[in-house]
């Protein structure tokens, strides 16, 4: 099943107002172009972009019910209260969670983590998880991380028992919020809306220290932390995370944690760190324990003080990742097989594919491979023998996954998520009639313009202007992520010369000419498809190449096409 072609969409011609911006702050006219279109359209904006300051932070207060959490989370401290963190699995979780365990105990509180398990506990404060950890952890506060906005049922459950609950999160809101101390969720209010709960938290450590100073704690330490959490959880890179993952970076660099820097080593990174680092490097090995399993060994890792014991859990969880790949590698491969069956691209406006024995800790990144290469709204789904499904789903641009779920509640036990990303539960004998129900939803939501995958062009660029200094803007603009893309070039009338050279059976390196400049290319997966005739239409991406102590600008092609 071929992967559909993009339709290429070119940039308008830039405004005055964007070659003003370019002399304005002495920045090459590409830079100046491609933050005009992201909504950068004054120096003082842009500036703030390009140097993101950890002084621009604003205060965490404005937070909706920050005041109320903090009070009585002082209260706690100062009585000597049972805290529990209860948290999710991913890696926005358990950052969370690491971050707020080492600032509560080093105002000497006493606190205890309890995370679910995956496979019998399911996602968030689940009543068997919530019995589990009030059995085994006897909470006077509990402190939701990364889950609670919708466990109404569950935080009432909790009170009766006389637990109190503080909630941080920053999942979708529902109608009724739960009765509790406080729920601290960006998602109530006008600001801060695209803080995950990483960020959250690092916001409450932030007002626990302006209510309560205490000399030696440096929030700045956890900046690697919440840079980890942000860009895994894939929220938008701009505003506040912005600055936390650019600073969190540099952090990481000399990250005061010993759990930190032996995933760094287990993952073998080079300097300086992006967020590719983190979303392909760290992250995966972390979530890796909570997707077959429990992550409680990706917690300990990040707690641990030891610097031997966190070789062994960082070389366990990379472990664990290569089984995770090899599950998901097999998932993906009967989803496919299964998409073969029935699927249309012509006909069908979503993917739905489900099957018993599928691993529930893998479905939402086969369903996120599948949605990037059929360019279709996708739910994955994994039934055990007694036919309960768990899936996932991706969307892409144009359809929210919870408004279209809404439509097909009948069919579903429960559901949650984002516009981009959700989770369903579902009995197999549902199973078909949901696939159409949502199938329908979908199409009559798309158009077969959105069906459509694009490939949108930043700027047009010649081969000769790719030079270190040209590359040395580029960074400028980093880090890259959701809400911040890094930047797509194309250049017109590209020749190849001489014949390209084959790497590891799948890859390609090319020289390509325009005028008289030659440039050498890469394309990761460009032998798995034949050339167009040339010359070529090349979109691509600018990386930093270094051999043997040099530096260079790298093309790394994203598509071909006969020059038009």
């Amino acid at each position: 099943m071929n992967t559909p072609l993009p339709r290429w969409i070119f940039p308008d011609n830039p405004p005055p107002e964007a070659r003003a911006l370019a002399e304005q702050l002495d920045v090459a006219p590409f830079v100046a172009e491609l933050l005009w279109s992201r909504g950068f359209q004054s120096s003082e904006e842009a500036s703030l972009f390009l140097d993101p300051k950890l002084k621009s932070l604003r205060d965490p207060f404005l937070l909706p019910n920050m005041g109320a959490a903090i009070e009585r989370i002082a209260a706690a401290i100062a009585r000597r209260e049972r805290i529990v963190l209860y948290g999710d699995y991913d890696v926005d979780g358990v950052t969370s969670i690491t971050l707020l365990t080492r600032v509560l105990r080093a105002y000497g509180a006493e606190v205890e983590c309890f995370l679910p398990s995956r496979i019998e506990e399911g996602y968030g404060l689940s009543v068997e998880g919530v019995r589990r950890c009030v059995s085994t952890l006897q909470p006077q506060l509990l402190i939701a991380v990364d889950c609670g906005t919708s466990s109404v049922a569950e935080i009432a459950a909790l009170g009766a028992d006389g637990v109190e609950v503080v909630v941080f999160d920053h999942h979708e809101c529902k109608d009724t919020l739960p009765d509790c101390v406080a729920v601290v969720n960006p998602k109530l209010g006008s600001e801060f809306h695209h803080l995950c709960s990483v960020g959250i938290v690092f916001k409450a450590a932030h007002a626990l220290l302006k209510s309560q100073p205490l000399p030696g704690l440096d929030l700045r330490d956890f900046l690697d932390l919440v840079a980890l959490g942000t860009v895994a959880d894939l929220v938008p890179i701009r505003e506040e995370n912005r600055i936390f993952v650019k600073r969190g970076l540099l952090q990481l660099e000399n990250s005061r944690w010993a759990g930190v820097r032996a995933l760094v080593d287990v993952a073998g990174l080079r300097l300086p760190y992006s967020p590719s680092h983190v979303g392909f490097g760290l992250g995966p090995r972390l979530n890796a324990a909570g997707r077959l399993g429990t992550a409680q060994e990706a917690l300990e890792l990040l707690l641990t003080e030891d610097p031997s014991r966190a070789r062994t859990l960082a070389h366990s969880l990379d472990l664990q990742n290569r089984e995770r790949r090899m599950v998901e590698d097999t998932v993906l491969q009967q989803a496919e097989a299964q998409l073969a069956a029935y699927f249309d691209p012509a006909l069908h406006a979503a993917i739905v594919v489900g099957e018993t024995g599928w691993h529930p800790g893998v479905v939402g990144i086969v369903a996120s491979r599948l949605m990037k290469r059929h360019h279709r709204p996708t739910l994955v789904i994994g039934f055990d023998e007694q036919g309960l499904g768990k899936g996932s789903g991706r969307s892409i641009e144009g359809l929210s996954l919870v408004e279209a779920l809404n439509e097909c509640g009948g069919y579903l036990d429960k559901f949650g998520g984002h516009e981009m990303a959700a989770g369903v539960t579902l009995q197999k004998d549902r199973f078909t009639e949901f696939r159409d129900a949502f199938a329908a939803s979908a199409a009559a939501t798309l158009s077969a313009e959105q069906l459509q995958p694009v490939l949108r062009i930043d700027a047009l660029l010649a081969l000769r202007e790719i030079d270190l200094e040209l590359l040395r803007q580029h960074e400028a603009l980093q880090p890259f992520g959701m809400a911040n893309s890094q930047p797509v070039f194309a250049a017109r009338g590209v020749t190849l010369v001489g014949e390209p050279r084959v790497m590891k059976e799948k890859h390609l390196s090319l020289s390509l000419r325009q005028g008289n400049r030659e440039q050498r290319a890469v394309w990761f997966g460009g032998a798995e498809q034949p050339l167009p005739r040339g010359p070529w239409d090349v979109a691509f991406q600018i990386e930093r190449n270094e051999y043997q102590g040099r530096v260079s600008a790298q093309i790394q092609i994203k598509a071909l096409r006969s020059a038009q």
